[in-house]
């Protein structure tokens, strides 16, 4: 029998990674662990990173969750929170989600940053992180948790890095300058009906408010945001389920199309 004493950040990384592995669920780690905490759930976060990274994977880019203000009123934070992206989560445009290798996918739609300068905090301002921009791109995140039915303290999901899984960057993207991103509008449709729709304000107010909160979150851990790094700014809708045949399909005013299937 173990308790809450028996906790360490391997052991929280070690439990993560063998249920993405074993494609299974489980209860909170906040539940078995009351000292997870914030810091100490960024730390769990970074060393499942160097555990991928050890293993092969190499970090390609940065995602943002809980980026609309009514999730971060629901769980009491002002902010959103940061996760780290690597080649093992991107699934190219056009191929099917591999519901197989996954636990319960949700797919949501994205403004997508490719960063040309790098971008190192504090003091980033939003207008600084999109000159640091080299184009703008429609995207897909596929999240899932490896909690029971999503459900999570702020905590548990950053520890889990924030329910990453995989991602789809779509077209050959667009320079930021001339864009109104925070007008940017995309209908989210399952099966040909149009189910949600938001524009980039969903995201901060203007992806790239997300964009400066994220380097400015890493530069206080000593990080910055690297030149040709992905950012996934956050979702613009709520996640849909990924389902084998369901077509899922985004349409942005100006950036573009994207559809995925499950398979």
């Amino acid at each position: 029998m173990t308790g809450p004493t028996d906790w360490t950040i391997d052991r929280a990384v070690t439990e993560l990674l063998s249920r993405e592995a074993d494609r299974r669920d489980g209860g909170r780690i906040t539940d078995a662990w009351p000292g997870l905490d914030l810091p100490t759930a960024y730390q769990v976060q970074d060393a499942l990173l160097r555990r991928k990274l050890d293993s092969g994977e190499r970090l390609v880019g940065v995602k943002l969750g809980l980026t609309s203000r009514a999730k971060q009123q629901r769980m009491g934070i002002d902010s959103p929170l940061t996760a780290w992206l690597t080649d093992a989560m991107v699934l190219p445009e056009g191929t099917p989600v591999p519901i197989g290798e996954l636990i319960h996918p949700r797919a949501e739609p994205e403004i997508v940053f490719v960063m040309g300068e790098r971008l190192a905090g504090p003091g980033v301002t939003a207008a600084t992180a999109l000159a640091a921009v080299s184009s703008v791109h429609p995207g897909f995140e596929i999240i899932d948790s490896r909690y029971t039915d999503f459900a999570f303290t702020l905590p548990d999901v950053v520890a889990d890095n924030a329910s990453s899984s995989r991602f789809v960057v779509g077209g050959n993207g667009l320079p930021a300058q001339g864009l109104d991103l925070a007008l940017e509008g995309c209908l989210l449709g399952i099966d040909g009906e149009i189910t949600h729709s938001a524009t980039g304000a969903a995201v901060q107010g203007h992806p790239a408010e997300a964009l400066a909160l994220a380097a400015n979150s890493l530069g206080a851990r000593g990080i910055a945001i690297e030149p040709g790094w992905i950012v996934l700014t956050g979702g613009l809708t709520d996640a849909v389920f990924v389902e084998p045949g369901r077509e899922i399909s985004a349409e942005f005013t100006h950036l573009g199309s994207l559809r995925m299937t499950g398979a």
